[in-house]
């Protein structure tokens, strides 16, 4: 090679490690060094910017896909550290549409591919409003997919000598534990089944217990005051209640004793209780049939011989007395010639005791020979005799 040559290709050398040296420079003079080149594939320049937060972002790094249906429409910018949960900025392309409330979880190209960020609507509630740029989807809307590496492990856990074996141990005790009581077991499912089909027929009255003590919950949390003032007030009478507890102990033995005592006494006088109270029958029966005269005439007994209104009538150590005399002789002549008075001018009758009575009215007045009573104005024949022998008397 000659002179001229090797010197060209020297300073082609030099100039492509001046180009390498420069590009190396400028990458790690940038904030996010080699992450901050564009990858071919990649979104494009325009887009808006959202936050999200990952409880875990595995090993996603910046520069990773952001897709939407598996198809690629942004890039994750960064990765930041926000408390306890990782804050990732992702750039969406401008055209991409999303709903407000979507969601965001970090998938796997494949087995051992590549981590990306997949965005879409949300399945459990309806879709609302738009994505815009600043958004931020919360830890409620973020998750991610298990790792292959959290797979192997926990079925290496399962397989080797781990739960298979306690499993099989919990199955082999169980089946020993039931061994002969089949019947048993199967007679207290039964039983349960109707204990809890009770619990549902009595579902609202269980409802309805509850509301009642949440309100009578809410009633003394409301007058706690109250309450607390009467425990307080429950202390003396608790300290006297427990320096008397020996004579409260043996007061109720006391009670027992007698207790035994009594129901010895009832049952060795049953028969003489039993044949005394049918003894008392034929009397208690005289007495209901008596009716009121057993009181009527114990209001005569206590002023015999003489009325009850007597009493009235007493005024220290003698009597009052008022007599009202008729001495009109047509009265007396009506009275001895007639049987009944001829009455007043409104029709009704004196009676022989001086109250008037209605001729209506039940026969109060004298009756004839067998008994009946005479009308009035009637002759009375029974004082035809009486007439007789005063007149007799007067002239003879």
């Amino acid at each position: 090679m000659s002179t001229d040559r090797r010197r060209r290709v020297a300073r082609a050398v030099r100039r492509i490690g001046l180009v390498f040296a420069s590009l190396l420079l400028l990458a790690g003079c940038s904030s996010q060094g080699l992450y901050g080149v564009s990858l071919p594939g990649g979104s494009g320049g325009g887009g808006y910017r959202v936050t999200i937060q990952f409880a875990d972002v595995l090993d996603l790094v910046p520069q990773s896909a952001v897709k939407v249906n598996d198809v690629t429409v942004g890039s994750v910018r960064t990765i930041t550290l926000k408390g306890w949960h990782a804050a990732v900025v992702v750039q969406v392309d401008r055209d991409v549409a999303l709903p407000a409330n979507a969601v965001a979880s970090i998938r796997q190209t494949s087995l051992l591919g590549e981590k990306f960020v997949d965005l879409s609507a949300p399945t459990d509630r309806p879709a609302t409003g738009r994505l815009a740029d600043g958004a931020t989807i919360p830890l409620s809307r973020t998750s991610r997919n298990a790792e292959a590496e959290e797979v192997l492990g926990a079925m290496s856990l399962l397989l080797n000598g781990g739960s298979l074996e306690k499993l099989r141990t919990i199955n082999d005790e169980v089946g020993k534990i039931f061994a002969g009581k089949e019947s048993d077991v199967r007679d207290t499912l039964h039983q349960l089944d109707t204990f809890i089909g009770g619990l549902d027929d009595q579902k609202k009255d269980i409802v309805r217990a509850i509301d009642a003590l949440d309100k009578f919950s809410a009633e003394v949390a409301r007058q706690r005051v109250t309450v607390a003032k009467a425990v307080d007030a429950l202390d003396p009478g608790l300290k006297v209640l427990n320096g008397q507890r020996q004579q409260l102990v043996d007061m109720l033995a006391a009670l027992g004793k007698l207790g035994r005592v009594g129901t010895r006494v009832v049952q060795e006088s049953r028969a003489d209780l039993l044949a005394n109270l049918r003894s008392l029958q034929p009397i208690l029966t005289q007495l209901v049939r008596s009716g009121d005269n057993l009181p009527k005439s114990l209001d005569q007994l206590l002023t015999y011989p003489f009325p009850p209104n007597v009493t009235g009538a007493i005024v220290g150590d003698y009597v009052n007395l008022r007599l009202t005399l008729d001495l009109n002789v047509g009265d007396l002549l009506t009275n001895l010639l007639t049987s009944t008075p001829t009455g007043d001018q409104n029709g009704k009758v004196k009676n022989q005791n001086g109250p008037v009575r209605d001729p209506n009215g039940p026969a109060t007045g004298p009756t004839d020979a067998h008994g009946k009573s005479l009308p009035p104005g009637e002759a009375n024949p029974r004082q035809g005799d009486l007439l007789s022998m005063l007149v007799g008397g007067l002239t003879g």
